[in-house]
C-alpha cells in the first residue's frame, strides 16, 4: 500500500513539473 501511494505521488509531482516546465517554456 505504501508502495504504490509514494508511487502515485512520484506520478504526480512529475506530471505538475511537467506543466510548470511547458509554462515556462511557453511563456
Amino acid at each position: 500500500m505504501g508502495g504504490y501511494n509514494s508511487g502515485f505521488a512520484l506520478i504526480v509531482v512529475l506530471f505538475i513539473l511537467l506543466i510548470i516546465v511547458g509554462a515556462a517554456y511557453i511563456c
